[in-house]
């Protein structure tokens, strides 16, 4: 089989080149730069939300170090507060402990007071009253 190069074939392959060349101006390269746009807007958009998440990031560590730092804070607070409550209810402790300490010897004081007081009486009365009790036995007065 031999091929016959005559006029059509050079119609044809000329026919070609300018397809070609109206394909590429019209349709491939408006095609090749969509899709360029595209694929740099989807690179911004992806750097974008590196960048976003980073700065989340950042953000949380920076969240949870200042949330680390309140709890110790208070922690010790509330370990400060805890000793204060604990001296402030032994010296109360203590103060009672006095007060009834002084009040159990007073009341003792008083007990024994009185009782010397009710013995001196007694004794008193039963002089007293054994001195009538001998008159009225032995009839006549001491």
């Amino acid at each position: 089989m031999v091929i016959n190069l005559d006029i059509a074939f050079v119609f044809q392959l000329v026919n070609f080149l300018v397809l070609v060349l109206l394909l590429n101006v019209f349709l491939y390269k408006p095609i090749r730069k969509h899709l360029a746009d595209r694929a740099a807007l989807i690179a911004g958009a992806k750097e974008k939300s590196a960048a976003v998440d980073r700065e989340v990031q950042e953000k949380m560590a920076s969240y949870e170090a200042r949330l680390r730092e309140i709890r110790s804070g208070a922690a010790d607070e509330r370990a400060v507060l805890k000793k204060e409550a604990q001296a402030q209810e032994a010296a109360i402790l203590e103060k009672a402990r006095q007060e009834s300490t002084e009040k159990l010897a007073s009341i003792k004081a008083k007990v024994a007071k009185e009782a010397e007081e009710a013995r001196a009486a007694l004794k008193a009365s039963a002089e007293a009253l054994s001195a009538d009790i001998c008159e009225k036995v032995l009839g006549r007065s001491l």
